[in-house]
């Protein structure tokens, strides 16, 4: 029993050793990512308390352990606050808001995704950094895009609103699935 730990705290000690920047990089934007959808997610008034530290840990979670289920649990945990303010504090849905909430939780997910495939030790070209985080910016933006113009045109439609909005969304969905399937099938 002794002789596992002792080997374990050998291979974390190896593996701090011959840690790379752009790993460290990676790891430092999920953390960064996540930091700032929780802050955007919580209520304004538990920003203000001691739970800043809690969310710090939460933050961090994830950037340390990008392979296991703790992306998924901050960003449950990131939507149950969103849902938690604007129901229970009675803040108001603002766009920003939820766009902001929306893109930083997927570049999160997105650079655990990057994380998960990098070992500690790589060496990476800059420009594949680069074109990763242009790509998740891209995805963003045509998200956002999208978003409000969906939006507006839900508003034009006066009390059909949520119905325009449920469709367009279901549109949307069914659109990316097909694009995802054509890109499978292509390989």
């Amino acid at each position: 029993m002794i002789g596992g730990l002792v080997d374990r705290v050998r291979a974390a000690r190896t593996a701090v050793t011959r840690v790379t920047l752009a790993p460290l990089l990676v790891r430092g934007g999920i953390f960064l990512s996540t930091l700032i959808a929780l802050a955007v997610a919580v209520p304004a008034e538990v920003l203000a308390t001691r739970l800043v530290g809690l969310l710090v840990m939460a933050a961090a979670a994830p950037a340390l352990a990008p392979k296991g289920s703790w992306p998924t649990i901050v960003t449950l945990a990131a939507v149950a606050g969103w849902v938690l303010a604007t129901s229970r504090y009675d803040e108001p849905v603002e766009l920003w808001r939820l766009l902001a909430l929306a893109s930083f939780l997927y570049l999160t997910h997105s650079l655990c995704a990057l994380a998960a495939l990098l070992p500690y030790d790589v060496v990476l070209a800059p420009d594949l950094l680069a074109r990763w985080l242009a790509r998740a910016a891209g995805v963003v933006l045509a998200a956002a895009v999208l978003s409000v113009l969906l939006l507006s045109v839900a508003d034009r439609s006066g009390d059909q609103t949520f119905l325009v909005a449920a469709l367009g969304g279901l549109a949307v969905a069914v659109l990316v699935a097909a694009l995802l399937s054509w890109l499978l099938r292509r390989r």
